[in-house]
C-alpha cells in the first residue's frame, strides 16, 4: 500500500523491550470501478516494531512509502491496524 505518514508517535518500547512506534497513514488514489472512476482516500492507524520501529520513527510527516504488513484487529477490536513489516520509499 503506498501512503504517506501523516503522524509519528514518540519510540516507545514494550514491556518485553522491542522497540515499537504508532503512525498514522493516509493514502490517495484514484480507480476505476464498475465503469467510471472513483477517489480513494483513508486514513489508517499502523505499528511497528524492532528496527523498523526505530527508522521509521526517525521519518519525516508527509513522507511517501510503499508499506507491506497485515492487518489485525486491536483488543478493543475497535478499527484495523496495518501491522508493518516492511516498507520502502515511494
Amino acid at each position: 500500500m503506498g501512503a504517506r505518514v501523516a503522524e509519528v508517535s514518540a519510540l516507545r518500547h514494550t514491556p518485553a523491550g522491542l522497540p515499537a512506534v504508532d503512525l498514522r497513514l493516509e493514502h490517495e488514489s484514484e480507480v476505476e470501478e464498475a465503469g467510471g472512476r472513483r477517489q480513494v482516500k483513508v486514513e489508517l492507524r499502523a505499528v511497528a516494531f524492532g528496527t523498523l520501529a526505530e527508522t521509521l520513527a526517525r521519518q519525516a510527516v508527509g513522507s511517501g512509502f510503499r508499506f507491506h504488513g497485515f492487518l489485525a484487529a486491536p483488543r478493543n477490536g475497535k478499527h484495523p491496524v496495518l501491522h508493518i513489516q516492511s516498507f520502502q520509499q515511494d
